[in-house]
């Protein structure tokens, strides 16, 4: 089903917290990703002034059920976001989490996106942020600056992938949900949700910090280094 990504401006934000993700109810897959799309982009296209004045007034829940809705028919297991933008002030964000049997869905849907101008970016994977160092993530009580962050990363060269085990001090006091994610969102902030599943094979939480481990900035490095990886 639909999710609503709830880290709306969250992801670069030191004051948004991590809320859980929206259930909606099971939708039809169209057998016409195209057509989808461009019923997505019609509804979109109605919807905006409702978007922007709900971004406006800093209440993007308003809009939450419309969304999931206008969502729901491009596919119903995608999930969405809208975030602050890196080239515009907002980005929309609609994502498969790189499972390909979605893929004819989100390729269908940003072929037939608008042009971005000043106001919105479109994407059809989750984008990195543009410094990791600068989010801190609140999870209940907790609060998890990136920052602190320290992988242990080990290459494969043959296969051009990266095992890593990522590292923070919060994450011994986690469990379940909260420790899985805060396992893999600073990877997906880092990389951005493409590179992350193209480049990393094995990921692990590590309790304690590994020798010669290396900030998430210095991941980004080394894993844009690798073969044909993307930028």
């Amino acid at each position: 089903m639909v999710r609503f990504l709830r880290g709306l401006l969250g992801r670069g934000s030191r004051d948004e917290p991590v809320d859980p993700r929206t259930r909606w109810p099971e939708q039809s897959v169209p057998e016409d990703p195209g057509a989808a799309a461009r019923l997505f982009w019609r509804s979109w296209f109605e919807l905006l002034p409702q978007v922007s004045a709900a971004l406006g007034d800093g209440e993007p829940q308003r809009v939450e059920h419309e969304l999931c809705r206008a969502v729901a028919h491009v596919h119903p297991d995608l999930h969405f976001s809208l975030e602050r933008g890196q080239r515009a002030i907002y980005a929309l964000v609609v994502t498969g989490q790189e499972d390909p049997a979605l893929r004819p869905f989100t390729d269908a849907w940003k072929a037939a996106a608008p042009a971005e101008d000043a106001m919105w970016e479109y994407h059809d994977s989750v984008p990195p942020v543009p410094d990791p160092a600068e989010v801190t993530v609140h999870l209940g009580e907790t609060r998890v600056a990136l920052a602190e962050v320290r992988i242990a990363a080990q290459v494969d060269s043959v296969e051009q992938v990266v095992d890593v085990a990522v590292h923070h001090p919060a994450l011994a006091g986690l469990s379940g949900p909260a420790r899985s994610a805060m396992t893999f969102l600073p990877l997906d902030a880092t990389l951005g949700e493409r590179l992350a599943a193209e480049r990393l094979r094995r990921v692990e939480t590590a309790d304690l910090e590994p020798e010669g481990a290396i900030s998430l900035l210095e991941l980004r490095e080394l894993v844009r280094g690798l073969g044909d990886a993307g930028t």
